[in-house]
């Protein structure tokens, strides 16, 4: 069995401007998933930095409200809110509530750094 608790995982910037928590990565934790999972955090007035990822992605909103933008669409998003993200497509999201956003990041096949753009 292996149970990750967010607040035991290092937590890091990531490329997008994110605080990032990395939950579960097939390379790193010797599971036999196709996917990565990680929880994410942007501050209040804060947004990530447009990006793309080769890969699919999804984000599943925990706490918080933001607008989330794919390529030329933007929408709200608030905790409960899940976000298919297809591959290539670019993307960032923003905070703008008062209190932190709070997201997982589930990308299959698992996030590998060659496979995501910094666009900004």
């Amino acid at each position: 069995m292996l149970i990750r608790d967010v607040e035991h995982c290092k937590e890091i910037a990531a490329g997008d401007g994110c605080r990032l928590r990395e939950l579960l990565h097939p390379e790193k934790t010797n599971l036999k998933i196709g996917y990565s999972l990680a929880h994410a955090c942007v501050e209040p007035g804060r947004a990530t930095l447009p990006h793309r990822l080769k890969t699919t992605e999804v984000y599943y909103i925990l706490e918080g409200q933001g607008i989330m933008h794919i390529n030329e669409e933007h929408s709200s998003v608030k905790a409960g809110a899940a976000v298919y993200i297809p591959p290539g497509a670019v993307q960032w999201i923003e905070n703008t509530g008062d209190n932190a956003l709070l997201f997982l990041c589930i990308v299959e096949p698992a996030w590998r750094l060659e496979d995501e753009e910094i666009l900004a």
